[in-house]
């Protein structure tokens, strides 16, 4: 990782606008992809966007963009890959890589090289070494040069550094054992879970980057890693909290994020079984970002996946401190708390909480918020208590 950071690989992203992907959204989605390029460690130099009324079986984008790009690669001499926002089947990886002569992946593959630096424990670990194998296996048919470990780099991590993709039986032996060692993890981490008493559960889920981990440790007062990049935290932390008498646990999960893969939700099951325990969701939302409401949907829709969407949730509106709005004229509009409460934000999401996890603002309402929920979710696992 070290002689990465200081050679940096540079990147040409590619988007594509077709009838499932609006231009306005082109635009948010390879600000996206750049911050994942950037959080992996690239530079992108160059990015490229294409208007499709049918996807190109053979290249995504067709003949005419794949020489326009593959004319820039040339020109510029320094590029080391080509990353575009949509997934690729493997034949389409294939015939790119053999126009560009460089590493060409698709988002997929870059949040998977992501998972793969930041997991930090065993289990994260085979979790994300299982979502490779089962991204790779399909494309292992003319991937043994770019699978080489000297060529190295984002996409490059975990499997691609092994012996193991010389032969898809070994390979598929190596899913089986990781999938049965992950049974086994299940088995102990549902144990686990199992030997916590009866407290209430509190689960934090959210867009990736919204702060949750920073949320979680002004809450529980521990110290889990968190910076300003995406996937910041792979592992589930669980800690116990009391506030005012009232004692729960409170977990910390990874985040979600656009298209993300069912294979690699299923990957993470032990994870993400956090969330689908829970008996509360604090959905921690990053209001100051302009595609906040369809990061909301977007949680919403993975949380359908996992049959959590109808648990007790709260919105907790975090980096309040970094919203702005403007007039006519362009000139910024003061939003104070109040704002918030009377804005059609409030109105449209109750019950919701506005903070600034970053500025330590507003928590005592936030842990009133949640002392009133966990309290009214005890009532109805006891009612025959006083709680």
């Amino acid at each position: 990782m070290i002689d990465r950071i200081r050679n940096k690989e540079k990147a040409i992203l590619v988007g594509v606008c077709h009838r499932e992907q609006k231009k306005e959204q082109l635009t948010e989605y390879i600000n996206e992809l750049a911050f994942l390029c950037s959080t992996a460690g690239a530079i992108p130099v160059k990015i490229f966007t294409q208007n499709l009324n049918h996807i190109d079986a053979a290249t995504l984008i067709g003949s005419g963009k794949v020489q326009e790009i593959k004319a820039f690669i040339e020109a510029a001499k320094d590029i080391n890959m080509v990353i575009f926002d949509d997934e690729l089947s493997p034949s389409q990886q294939r015939n790119l890589e053999k126009e560009f002569k460089c590493k060409v992946m698709d988002r997929t593959g870059l949040i998977l090289d992501i998972f793969a630096d930041r997991a930090q424990t065993a289990y994260a670990k085979t979790q994300v070494e299982l979502a490779q194998y089962e991204y790779l296996l399909p494309r292992l048919t003319g991937m043994w040069t770019h699978l080489e470990k000297q060529r190295g780099g984002i996409g490059m991590r975990g499997p691609g550094e092994s012996e193991i993709e010389t032969d898809r039986r070994r390979i598929r032996k190596r899913i089986a054992l990781l999938s049965d060692r992950l049974v086994d993890i299940d088995r102990q981490m549902t144990t686990q879970r199992k030997s916590r008493g009866r407290l209430i559960r509190v689960a934090l889920v959210g867009y990736t980057n919204t702060g949750k981990s920073t949320l979680m440790n002004l809450l529980s007062h521990s110290t889990v890693f968190a910076e300003n990049a995406l996937f910041a935290t792979l592992d589930t932390t669980v800690r116990k909290v009391t506030f005012e008498n009232t004692t729960f646990l409170l977990s910390d999960t990874v985040g979600f994020i656009r298209k993300l893969p069912t294979f690699l939700i299923e990957s993470f099951k032990s994870t993400l079984d956090e969330v689908r325990e829970a008996d509360i969701l604090l959905h921690v939302v990053d209001v100051s970002h302009p595609a906040f409401e369809d990061h909301i949907k977007v949680v919403n829709q993975t949380l359908t996946e996992l049959k959590a969407i109808d648990k007790p949730a709260i919105l907790v509106f975090n980096k309040m401190d970094l919203y702005r709005q403007y007039d006519q004229d362009g000139k910024e509009i003061p939003f104070t708390l109040e704002d918030f409460k009377n804005s059609y934000i409030a109105k449209s999401h109750a019950p919701c909480v506005f903070i600034s996890a970053g500025l330590k603002q507003n928590l005592e309402e936030l842990r009133e918020v949640m002392i009133a929920a966990i309290k009214q979710e005890n009532k109805k696992r006891y009612p025959y208590l006083t709680v």
